[in-house]
């Protein structure tokens, strides 16, 4: 791997761990505001809308450009969308807008993988991206349980103001949101640098109606493909349950744990840890052309989540926790490599890139709103972990039915 893949990488880490920081930002924003809590899935509901949206636009938009540039005017996005936030726009509102953001970023970060290194090295360019998101995870956690801890945030609260200027920062949330804006900056700063590669798939017109027809017809060729399907409909489930799993992890971690927010924050990094193990380990024992075979990986996963129910020990559930992030990892990884690489054949990364995000994102939009209805309805969190890891562990023994046997090598 060369410099321009580390300063890929690199952009990557800032934006990402910005992205994770805010999160919790966010949602301690919304309990300074005395929203209910289910406001809280429905936050990341507001954040993935544009994924969904522009899905049939953002691909073309990513493929018509340089990717770093693209990746650039996206980072900026996302600090608009916390200024606003600081200027008193209502948190799910301003939250959508770092979504618009995240949106269009997406298929630069991973197209740029496909244009700028070989099908070889995929895998191990997934291993390595996926390893440093899932730092940044793991840092964009402890940051925003740590910067939205009263006893960490006042002291710096004092010497935030300029003299005889209000910056209007005023409680841990505000000064969290105007640190992570900073972190924004710097991976702005990096996208400049991010090597330019030549445009290989540019879309044939930029009209809305042709542009939607387009993602139609990449949409049914992705889920026609053997291979293209098996590897999309798990990335669909994956994201979805994780997206998921990080909210009950907050609240499992209150009720059964005792934690407060800081600490429930921080315990949600040891999933990411256990995703960067098995990102690891796929990169070293799983070869592109037989990633269907990590399937049952996938089922033990959905199994391990009920074994939350009764933990009620801390050291006890970070290693659970470890173990299902690192199941994740294992068969997430090769999964995300094998799709993108088909969708590089079929379709241009940029437009596979965009199917896969429109239908990751309706899973997780999908299953924030089971989530939100459920803690609206004021279920027991023990029901609702039943409930999601037993919907895991079917959904991927279905998909192993029905795909295990497509070890095709001819087909990759």
């Amino acid at each position: 791997m060369n410099l321009g893949f580390y300063i890929i990488l690199a952009a990557q880490f800032f934006s990402a761990l910005a992205d994770n920081a805010l999160l919790f930002a966010a949602i301690a924003l919304l309990k300074d505001l005395g929203s209910p809590d289910w406001h809280t899935p429905v936050l990341q509901q507001f954040f993935i809308f544009s994924y969904i949206l522009l899905a049939p636009f953002v691909g073309a938009f990513a493929d018509s450009l340089p990717k770093g540039r693209v990746m650039f005017l996206s980072n900026n996005i996302k600090v608009i969308g916390c200024i606003a936030m600081l200027f008193g726009v209502h948190p799910l509102l301003a939250y959508g807008l770092v979504g618009l953001g995240a949106a269009t970023y997406s298929p630069a970060k991973y197209g740029i993988l496909t244009e700028y290194l070989p099908p070889g090295k995929l895998v191990l360019a997934n291993s390595w991206m996926e390893g440093l998101t899932v730092l940044a995870i793991i840092l964009g956690a402890v940051l925003g349980g740590i910067l939205t801890n009263a006893s960490v945030a006042e002291p710096m609260l004092q010497w935030w103001d300029v003299p005889f200027i209000d910056t209007g920062i005023d409680t841990p949330p505000e000064l969290a949101i105007a640190i992570i804006a900073g972190i924004y900056l710097a991976a702005a700063w990096f996208n400049l640098y991010i090597p330019r590669v030549t445009i290989d798939h540019k879309p044939l017109s930029r009209n809305p109606i042709f542009l939607l027809s387009e993602f139609w017809h990449c949409f049914k060729l992705l889920w026609k493909d053997p291979l293209g399907q098996v590897s999309l409909a798990v990335t669909t489930l994956f994201w979805g349950t994780g997206a998921t799993l990080r909210l009950l992890v907050l609240t499992w971690a209150g009720i059964a744990l005792h934690y407060d927010m800081a600490h429930a924050a921080a315990l949600t990094a040891w999933v990411a840890v256990g995703i960067a193990i098995g990102a690891v380990l796929a990169a070293r024992f799983v070869k592109l052309e037989h990633s269907v075979k990590v399937l049952p990986i996938g089922i033990a996963m959905g199994l391990m989540v009920l074994l939350m129910i009764p933990i009620t020990n801390s050291t006890l559930a970070t290693i659970l926790l470890v173990v299902i992030g690192a199941m994740g990892g294992y068969f997430v990884v090769p999964m995300n490599a094998l799709l993108q690489h088909r969708g590089h054949l079929l379709m241009g990364s940029g437009s596979s890139i965009a199917v896969q995000n429109f239908n990751e994102n309706l899973s997780i939009f999908a299953m924030l709103g089971l989530y939100a209805a459920m803690q609206k309805l004021q279920l027991n969190i023990y029901l609702i972990i039943l409930v999601f890891g037993l919907l895991l562990a079917g959904i991927m023994a279905t998909l192993y039915r029905r795909h295990g046997h497509d070890q095709d090598t001819g087909k990759i």
